[in-house]
């Protein structure tokens, strides 16, 4: 059981989200991150993975004891603070994972097909004046997975039927039947596709710069479902207005929801609003890891999925 007046919830969770913390427990709600903490002794905050959660609030709670992050990323987490004080942190992976892959599949073929604009050229008529362009075909190409996680090695699961040759950088290799790179460059350097699943930490910091990009080359597709802050997005606009790379698929920016307007008007991304775990099933999932998470810590049990940093 979760005491009254226990849990700081703070920011705003979608209504699907919402219910399914109304119905196990009653957390105190918080929606502005940035205003003042409420009174209360509140042992726990429960805020989601995009949400920042300034130092500045937890500072104002002294008896907070344990975070509970709604997603895998906690890079939003004033995490040397935390650390300092000894404060517990969860997250919720593997839950999500089903609902990212199926995401990025569907951006790769998305971007490689080029469907959205297939599907404005029926719209729009076009058909009845002209065929539609040729696209790219998937099968036989190299695809770089850069951050084999849980994530990336369902990922290449997934890539395996459609008949490509995978490969992956990180820091150090793991026991798979797929070519290890040290680095993302020379990863890179190999690879048709490139995908981004690495989580957002200092070292992964636009980690995909000009000469990865070159790296990539013009017949080269990057799809980033990891966060905004792995790639330098000077470097990838002009890659992709100068035709450096042929095409990038994003579901996550640096300024998010207001990514860089310059985006808008390319003709070769295909641009989702951070959506990859944006389905019923999986956020009612994440939730409740969320909630089991809390749960534990007020049981004095181990934390289902707690984060070491």
């Amino acid at each position: 059981m979760i005491p009254v007046n226990s849990v700081l919830e703070v920011g705003h969770f979608p209504d699907i989200m919402q219910a399914e913390i109304d119905r196990r427990f009653t957390p105190t709600l918080h929606l502005d991150p940035e205003a003042p903490a409420p009174k209360g002794n509140f042992e726990a905050i429960l805020v989601r993975s995009n949400i920042t959660l300034p130092e500045a609030l937890v500072r104002q709670i002294p008896s907070v004891r344990m975070v509970s992050t709604c997603g895998v990323g906690y890079d939003n987490l004033p995490l040397a603070y935390l650390k300092e004080h000894g404060i517990q942190v969860s997250n919720t992976p593997g839950v999500l994972n089903d609902a990212v892959c199926e995401l990025a599949m569907g951006m790769m073929l998305g971007l490689l097909r080029r469907l959205p604009q297939a599907q404005d050229f029926v719209k729009s008529t076009a058909w009845s004046k002209a065929p539609f362009g040729i696209t790219t075909t998937l099968a036989g190409k190299r695809v770089g997975i850069a951050g084999m996680g849980r994530i990336g090695q369902e990922l290449a699961q997934r890539l395996l039927p459609f008949k490509v040759e995978i490969a992956y950088s990180g820091p150090t290799p793991k026991n798979l039947p797929y070519t290890y790179f040290k680095d993302i460059t020379s990863l890179a350097n190999v690879s048709d596709v490139l995908f981004l699943t690495c989580p957002a930490t200092p070292e992964t910091d636009k980690m995909v710069n000009a000469a990865v990009l070159a790296a990539l080359g013009p017949q080269g597709y990057l799809i980033n479902i990891a966060r905004g802050s792995v790639i330098d997005e000077t470097a990838l606009l002009d890659a992709l207005q100068h035709k450096k790379i042929a095409g990038a698929a994003l579901d996550v920016f640096e300024n998010e929801p207001n990514p860089n307007n310059a985006f808008l008007n390319l003709d070769n991304v295909l641009l989702t609003p951070h959506i990859g775990s944006a389905t019923a099933e999986t956020r009612i999932a994440m939730t409740n890891l969320a909630v089991d998470n809390l749960e534990a810590f007020f049981n004095q049990q181990p934390l289902h999925t707690e984060v070491k940093y």
